[in-house]
């Protein structure tokens, strides 16, 4: 793929209600982060074009079987990984990251794809016994999962594809009908994909995907009674938004993170630099499970961060389409004036920028910053970009209590081989997650996956959690 965007110039993409291509006069277009050129238009709906999505949604249609399900979600895989190239190219036309996470981020899209065809399949059912107690008769109570009627679906910038498979695959799985809104600044992938499952035998009354103005579109589908559960990933102040508009349903709230990875005295070194950088600065540091303070023992402090400047140098930063680049743009050239201007307040405070730092448009090169306040706003807010602050800590317990000492709660890591240390940390901190020897982020895709705190309410999600929030159980008993 060249510089900029030539192939994707004329591409000018339909809303898509209940498998109906609807192509309005509003459009709404889609920059190219590196160049600023048009990567492509998609409709904008509007209150008719929701009221059409969600009626078919909750009119539903023929149930379809469990087998149809997994058949659909097959298919939908086979084709993705036949259109790898198209889906990764057109993820670096809306993002800028670069080629290599972008191909990668499609392979994890199949893999979502997969797990959730092989969990369509499985039996999700209960039977209980009821004549185990003195007060009991001779009964068996059973139990069974029922799709809700409806699923609004909200999905972010940073992993157009991976966050809609996300929601979408476990929506199918569970034969949910879904309503996609992906985020206004990547959403051509977002309908691809939803035309890839249509192609692959899914009905149209299964999914919508649209994306139009808030007060509009966004706010009344969130608040619509026929929508029984709001399915978000996104910033903390949105989440919290969403909340106070959804009234009484079902919410999974997938909100911020301000990911720790704690580096002990013991740590090793190499595993702990290769951690630290793969974990600040893949995806240009836009995961919500990026390494976002790097908490480093004292007596090893200045090795690791001679070391790791050292191999920020590997991470080149440049041009997504060059197949060299480790590190493309952020979201927009907004995002990156605003990492460099905490950069900057963190320098003010005392900290110190040893390796890159300057930034060009929407590149912001990775950032090595030691000597950073704890309560720099760097570190104690969401900093969503290739930022690499160090901090030192005394011990364990002092990582553990610096970890702790945000609103976040989301993932974290800690780099040790004491195992007393290792599970002190996983029962000490307060994250969804934590990872021994392993970046905060690192899961599959089928595997619980969530925060507590400003980072989620506890629910999960993951294809087989997802799958579980997307249905009711259903208790019924029998004479035995």
């Amino acid at each position: 793929m060249n510089p900029g965007v030539p192939t994707l110039k004329s591409l000018d993409l339909p809303a898509l209600i209940a498998g109906r291509e609807v192509r309005t006069n509003e459009r709404l277009e889609v920059h190219y982060p590196f160049t600023g050129e048009v990567a492509g238009t998609v409709s904008l709906a509007g209150p008719d074009e929701l009221e059409e999505a969600l009626a078919a949604a909750w009119r539903g249609g023929d149930p379809l079987s469990r087998h149809e399900r997994h058949a659909i979600l097959e298919r939908a895989r086979a084709l993705l990984g036949e259109r790898a190239d198209e889906f990764a190219e057109l993820i670096l036309a809306e993002t800028g990251l670069c080629a290599f996470e972008t191909r990668y981020e499609v392979g994890r899209s199949q893999d979502v794809l997969q797990f959730a065809a092989i969990a369509a399949l499985e039996d999700d059912g209960g039977a209980f016994a009821c004549d185990i107690s003195p007060n009991g008769q001779a009964r068996r109570i059973f139990t069974l999962r029922e799709p809700l009627r409806s699923v609004a679906a909200i999905t972010p910038f940073n992993h157009p594809l991976n966050q809609v498979t996300h929601k979408i695959a476990p929506a199918v799985a569970a034969g949910a009908p879904a309503i996609l809104k992906p985020s206004e600044k990547t959403p051509l992938v977002a309908v691809r994909f939803a035309e890839l499952l249509y192609e692959a035998g899914l009905p149209g009354w299964m999914l919508s995907c649209l994306v139009g103005p808030i007060e509009e579109v966004v706010e009344p589908l969130i608040a619509d009674e026929r929508i029984e559960l709001v399915s978000f990933t996104g910033s903390a102040a949105i989440g919290k938004r969403i909340a106070r508009t959804a009234g009484y349903k079902k919410l999974c709230l997938e909100l911020g993170g301000n990911s720790p990875l704690i580096v002990l005295a013991d740590a090793d070194l190499d595993l702990a630099v290769t951690l630290a950088a793969e974990g600040c600065y893949r995806n240009s540091g836009q995961r919500c499970t990026a390494v976002k303070r790097l908490l480093v023992a004292e007596g090893i402090l200045e090795e690791f961060t001679e070391r790791l400047v050292a191999r920020t140098a590997e991470y080149v930063c440049g041009d997504p389409a060059d197949p060299n680049t480790r590190v493309g743009t952020v979201i927009d050239e907004a995002a990156a004036i605003r990492l460099a201007a905490v950069t900057d307040k963190a320098v003010a405070e005392g900290a110190r920028v040893l390796c890159g730092g300057r930034r060009e448009g929407a590149l912001l090169q990775p950032t090595v910053i030691a000597d950073v306040p704890r309560t720099a706003e760097m570190v104690v807010e969401e900093s969503f970009g290739p930022l690499a602050p160090i901090m030192a800590v005394r011990d364990v317990d002092d990582a553990i209590e610096l970890a702790n000492a945000t609103a976040y709660g989301l993932s974290s890591g800690i780099v040790t081989n004491d195992l007393d240390a290792a599970l002190k940390a996983v029962r000490s901190i307060r994250t969804g997650t934590v990872n021994v020897n392993q970046v905060p982020g690192f899961r599959i895709e089928r595997s619980p996956f969530g925060g507590v705190k400003d980072s989620g309410l506890g629910i999960k999600e993951g294809v087989i959690e997802s799958m579980k929030t997307m249905s009711n159980v259903k208790t019924f008993s029998l004479p035995w």
